[in-house]
């Protein structure tokens, strides 16, 4: 709450607007996502109340609208759904129990700063897998869309073949709502962010269905919603269904963070007052978690769509949160009554609009243009997700960034240097067709720590560009400014590769060597087999020195110096 020693009578007035539209934004959406959660749409209210209070105090985003997403939404119903039948008691349980087990462990995130964790997951990655869990979650509401009995699955062709199957049964006053309720939802979006599209569709579509009895004639309605609010219980808690709930616990964790962060930190960028701390933030979603299961909520996070508004409308604090979760507090109070004859299928509206705006087809052409590895790692996910299903889609993501993390730092990138002329620069021979190459000198960049991973790799590649040059070669130069680490076995590597090519007459300098590297050195005793005189500021000191070699105490300050006391390296001095 460091919005609160500070708060101006000025910002009131946005958080207010903010804090009104949002929560009128959330009826709807709450409803609408407890539904595709598999609960009654009762439970997306109670998730849009204590948990918007609890971030409010905790969280460092002032305009994240905490509550009800669709693809956690989605997440629960099939996580949970493996487990109990959607709807039964002991999947409302479950559910409850699922939010206090991602609370806790987002809590642990954030208490030992592992926040970090989520960087695992590239955006090509998440890209492919929201935009997959969009189309399972869109068409997912086609029964509900067309007023047909069609069975659950987490595969869109499975849905896509049920639907075909029972098209001669469509309910047309049900499908006729659910279209117009699209129709009103984009266009309100387009005239206006502010415009609450979802509660007019829900207004209508009430109003409709009431005076038209359309109840009567199949069209299916929310029904009976309990008035007041939650009573204070602690989830049921058994080992095995905590073990049952594992896969899903985790997914939503770090899936609800990652769309958290994202948003927070992209609003974040327009405002200047504050910063977004991500190991806070995840204490905070954890907190906002924990204490909503304590009043029936699911788990929740970060919405993009509602914190867009909430920003839009003005809130500049927390405090607009708060306003928003005390609407739903006065709507479980009173208003409960009127959602009797709310029709499912403006609630499956919503959804539908929602999800299907974060199909990021716009991604997959620009990396398609860019970086094809990446577009790859996205179809990928995109295909295990429609293919395999949301958990194991995720996993797959999961998976393919850690290859890629492993490759890349395997594979990491070299270049053969040579001098632009008339200049002390070394550029990259592959890149830069005027640079001056020699065949008496080889100088090698490595562009990345030097370790177990990629030790064979440089000194697989180093021998590649060392044969290239051919018997006239008399000198290395490892230019070391892109190297950010060495570790034991590269430095095994190298006293190997350095005493080999001393055999063969080649002499092998190291130019700008950064101080954690020198270090490294010192301490290993590999400085006493390269020679202290071998070390050099950068590139050009190196191949001068060579080429005047009986001249080398002219210039003393081009090599480092040759001290072989580490800790003068440590005291931010000329070297560091």
């Amino acid at each position: 709450m460091q919005w609160l020693p500070e708060y101006r009578r000025s910002d009131l007035k946005g958080d207010l607007v903010a804090g009104l539209t949002v929560g009128v934004m959330l009826i709807p959406q709450g409803m609408a996502y407890s539904m595709l959660a598999g609960l009654p749409p009762i439970y997306g209210l109670y998730a849009s109340t204590i948990p918007l209070i609890i971030y409010a105090v905790f969280g460092t985003s002032r305009q994240l609208a905490v509550g009800p997403v669709a693809m956690v939404a989605l997440l629960i119903a099939t996580g949970v759904g493996h487990i109990a039948t959607p709807g039964s008691d002991q999947f409302i349980g479950l559910a409850i129990l699922l939010a206090l087990l991602v609370g806790l462990v987002q809590l642990s995130l954030g208490v030992f700063r592992l926040g970090f964790m989520v960087n695992f997951l590239s955006h090509p990655v998440i890209s492919g897998f929201t935009s997959a869990a969009a189309l399972i979650i869109g068409f997912s509401q086609l029964k509900h869309l067309l007023g047909l009995e069609l069975p659950r699955s987490p595969y869109v062709h499975q849905i896509l073949y049920a639907a075909w199957s029972e098209l001669a049964n469509i309910n047309f006053p049900t499908l006729l709502i659910g279209v117009v309720g699209i129709v009103i939802i984009l266009l309100a979006k387009r005239f206006s962010k502010n415009i609450p599209g979802p509660l007019l569709a829900v207004t209508l579509g009430i109003a409709v269905v009431y005076w038209l009895k359309l109840d009567a004639q199949g069209v299916k309605i929310v029904q009976e919603v309990p008035q007041g609010l939650p009573e204070i219980s602690l989830p049921m808690f058994d080992w095995n269904s905590v073990k049952l709930l594992l896969p899903s616990t985790l997914t939503i964790a770090l899936v609800g963070f990652m769309e958290s962060i994202a948003v927070a930190k992209a609003i974040q960028a327009r405002h200047k007052n504050y910063q977004v701390d991500a190991n806070q933030e995840l204490v905070a979603l954890g907190m906002a978690n924990i204490a909503g299961s304590l009043f029936k909520s699911f788990p929740t996070v970060g919405g993009f769509s509602r914190t867009a508004v909430n920003d839009q409308a003005g809130a500049r604090t927390g405090l607009a949160s708060i306003i928003s979760a005390l609407l739903i507090v006065l709507t479980l109070l009173f208003l409960t009554p009127i959602f009797y004859y709310l029709p499912q299928a403006v609630l499956a509206s919503v959804i539908m609009v929602a999800v299907f705006g974060l199909i990021d087809y716009k991604e997959a052409i620009h990396l398609w243009r860019t970086d094809r590895t990446d577009f790859y790692m996205l179809m990928v996910t995109f295909a295990a997700t429609l293919g395999l299903g949301i958990e194991l889609g995720i996993i797959v993501g999961v998976l393919l960034s850690l290859a890629m993390v492993l490759y890349r730092s395997a594979y990491p990138h070299i270049a053969s240097l040579a001098r632009v002329p008339d200049t002390h620069y070394y550029r990259n021979v592959d890149r830069f067709d005027h640079v001056i190459p020699r065949n008496d000198i080889l100088v090698m960049r490595f562009d990345a720590p030097l370790f177990f991973a990629n030790a064979n790799y440089f000194q697989d590649h180093l021998q590649k560009l060392v044969t290239q040059k051919g018997k006239d070669l008399r000198l290395i130069v490892l230019s070391a400014e892109s190297l950010s680490g060495i570790d034991s076995t590269a430095i095994h590597m190298l006293k190997d590769i350095i005493s080999q090519y001393r055999e063969q007459g080649i002499i092998v300098y190291f130019a700008a060597v950064i101080g954690p590297v020198r270090d490294t050195l010192y301490k290993s005793g590999l400085i006493q087999l390269i020679g202290e005189e071998n070390l050099f500021v950068h590139v050009h000191s190196a191949v001068e020195h060579f080429d005047q070699a009986d001249h080398r105490d002219q210039q003393p300050l081009q090599r480092i110096a040759t001290q072989t006391n580490v800790s003068k390296f440590k005291k931010g001095n000329l070297w560091d």
